[in-house]
């Protein structure tokens, strides 16, 4: 796949691909650093179709939504033979009581028997974020569990 970089004087820069399917997506990063998300013609890249402005908190958790599909699809194959071993992914809240805060100030594992095998942020995989790393409001989290406890944590991360 290849990414398109073109520098926007006085305004930043835009980076698109052009998917299979023939349709130009990308985005335009403002020096200002604002960011939107663009629908380009496949024909002229100049031609926007559509333009979604978004926060860098919104940017980052498309970006983490994005990039988790392939994280949570090799989980689910590597779990498949293991009966009642779920995947699932939680986005971190501005309003959740562990913006900001460590990971082992959950005590997910201890309390639900779930594993956090992942962080994503701003698109980085972060593999199994220790107790002291500190969660922020965008992350996506990809944890292992049983239904239960995927249950379970989801409440721990929503209402502490």
């Amino acid at each position: 796949m290849k990414v398109e970089e073109t520098p926007l004087p006085g305004i930043g820069v835009r980076k698109d691909i052009v998917t299979a399917s023939g349709r130009r997506i990308g985005t335009v990063t403002q020096r200002s650093g604002e960011t939107e998300l663009i629908v380009s013609r496949a024909d002229d890249p100049d031609a926007c179709l559509a333009s979604i402005p978004l926060t860098a908190e919104e940017a980052s958790a498309l970006g983490n939504l994005l990039g988790s599909h392939e994280i949570v699809a090799q989980l689910t194959e590597d779990h498949r033979d293991l009966p009642g071993v779920n995947t699932r992914q939680f986005l971190i809240d501005v309003d959740s009581p562990y913006d900001g805060r460590k990971l082992g100030d959950t005590k997910m594992r201890t309390r639900t028997s779930v594993s956090l095998v992942a962080v994503l942020r701003r698109g980085q995989v972060q593999a199994s974020p220790t107790p002291d790393f500190t969660l922020a409001a965008g992350d996506l989290l990809v944890a292992v569990g049983t239904s239960e406890g995927l249950d379970a944590a989801a409440e721990i991360l929503s209402g502490g």
